[in-house]
């Protein structure tokens, strides 16, 4: 997968199209992506103790890798990632500008 933790990404379709947020989590076997702020759902909390009150929590849920874009960050341009290998490391890079993405 080309996108990483802690990138910058964009929504290309969908109720968030346009919005850009920082990736939380990566879930690699099923192709998912978690980003902040971003396709927020709300979850339905049962209480835990006898005399509490239930809750709904909103959470950030998980959106497939399909529907974002990578943000560059020195060009800040939707980018295509590209790959240099360099000694014994494999390096991102965008092909837009030609700089290194790590």
């Amino acid at each position: 997968m080309k996108i990483k933790t802690g990138d910058k990404v964009e929504f290309t379709t969908g109720k968030n199209k346009g919005k850009s947020g920082k990736v939380v989590q990566v879930f690699l076997s099923e192709s998912k992506l978690v980003v902040d702020g971003l396709n927020i759902i709300k979850k339905h909390m049962r209480s835990n103790k006898r005399g509490e009150k239930g809750q709904i929590i909103e959470l950030a849920g998980p959106v497939d890798v399909s529907k974002v874009v990578l943000l560059c960050p020195k060009c800040g341009a939707k980018a295509k990632v590209g790959y240099k290998v360099e000694g014994k490391t494999k390096k991102r890079f965008c092909k837009k500008c030609s700089e290194l993405i790590d």
